[in-house]
């Protein structure tokens, strides 16, 4: 009641503060639009009308206790210059919203003031009632003029945060892949050159020394050959394409370093991409059992429900596996929720370990041109 009574208490200095930036910014920047300055200077104070609703909201969460999601992010145009950044502000219902609030809060605000500190010195036996009847009042304001207009626009801010992961997970992607090239496949391919070039001026001196570099130099070869079909099988492994989940993960399996027994149910394939994350799911649960979980054995099953892809990587380790240790689970986490999936862990001190992922189902005919 007493954060409740602090924010009633505040609302009259904090709303007269908006009220004069909300008919100040709106009056200027409206009698000077018929020059050039008036509306780039109407968009810098609806981006200040954004950052008052943000002051708002924290002032809200702090007293009133209320549980408020920021709305998106403003988008800012991929080309236009400023002209249409200033546009993007004009347009901004969030701002606009903000300013209608800063507007209306004058009245309220002294009302809330008033009312309360009369309540405080003369009213003390009504003072829990009236104080919660305005803070309600005052929660119903806050949550439909400032809050996340609807559920659209939550969806937008968490597609936008999604794009972001996607985006790293393909630099992350990209650089590995340069990285394995750089360090394997092509190292080894220069020395095999280098090796050739020598057997070739040794042929005519030392045949047999030209002989065993050459045999040297095949030997290179099949080693380079092996790390570009490891690396091709990390990108998308041809077994996937060719025969589906199924005989994927069983490839996967055969090469964990415990027993994997692999169940796919599935009543036909799924589109390529969701295939594709399922696969990349399993391998990696997979390496962490091989690598981490001290298991004897592990199982995987796929199968499928009305709207879902899931998937279940249980191993009879320690446990203690833990995604928000920032380790590689954190970051599968984040590649699933990137499609809209989802990914729990149970892993209780001594084990067993439970994974389980979640992925919408699209049907590979649904998506075929």
């Amino acid at each position: 009641m007493w954060k409740e009574i602090v924010h009633l208490l505040s609302n009259l200095p904090v709303s007269l503060v908006a009220f004069v930036y909300v008919t100040v910014t709106v009056a200027v920047g409206a009698a000077l639009s018929v020059t050039v300055v008036g509306l780039p200077l109407l968009a810098c104070g609806l981006a200040g009308m954004r950052l008052m609703g943000r002051v708002e909201r924290s002032r809200a969460r702090a007293l009133l206790g209320m549980r408020m999601e920021e709305p998106s992010r403003l988008p800012v145009p991929p080309r236009g210059g400023l002209a249409a950044r200033v546009w993007a502000l004009l347009r901004d219902p969030v701002a606009w919203r903000a300013a209608l609030f800063g507007f209306i809060r004058l009245p309220w605000g002294v009302l809330t003031f008033t009312v309360t500190l009369v309540a405080l010195v003369a009213l003390w036996p009504a003072l829990p009632y009236l104080v919660r009847a305005m803070a309600n009042l005052d929660r119903v304001m806050v949550r439909g003029l400032l809050g996340p207009s609807d559920e659209l626009e939550r969806r937008v801010a968490e597609l936008e945060s999604d794009r972001g992961v996607v985006v790293d997970t393909a630099a992350a992607d990209l650089r590995r892949i340069e990285r394995d090239l750089h360090d394997g496949a092509q190292a080894r391919l220069v020395a095999l050159a280098m090796g050739l070039g020598l057997a070739k001026e040794k042929a005519g001196e030392d045949p047999g020394a030209a002989a065993r570099m050459v045999d040297e130099a095949h030997g290179e070869v099949k080693l380079a050959l092996q790390e570009l079909r490891d690396l091709a099988r990390g990108i998308h492994p041809a077994v996937l394409t060719d025969r589906g989940l199924d005989a994927a993960l069983s490839s996967v399996a055969s090469r964990c370093t415990v027993p994997v027994t692999v169940t796919v149910d599935l009543p036909e394939r799924p589109a390529e991409a969701t295939e594709g994350i399922a696969y990349f799911t399993v391998s990696e649960l997979l390496q962490n059992v091989s690598k981490h979980a001290g298991a004897r054995s592990a199982t995987v099953d796929v199968w499928r429900t009305e709207e879902y892809l899931l998937i279940q990587v249980t191993d009879d380790g320690h446990g203690g596996a833990d995604p928000a240790a920032g380790s590689g689970l954190a970051g599968l986490s984040e590649r699933l929720g990137a499609v809209d999936g989802l990914f729990v862990v149970d892993s209780p001190p001594g084990g067993p370990t439970t994974a389980t992922a979640e992925l919408p189902w699209r049907s590979r005919a649904a998506v075929r041109p």
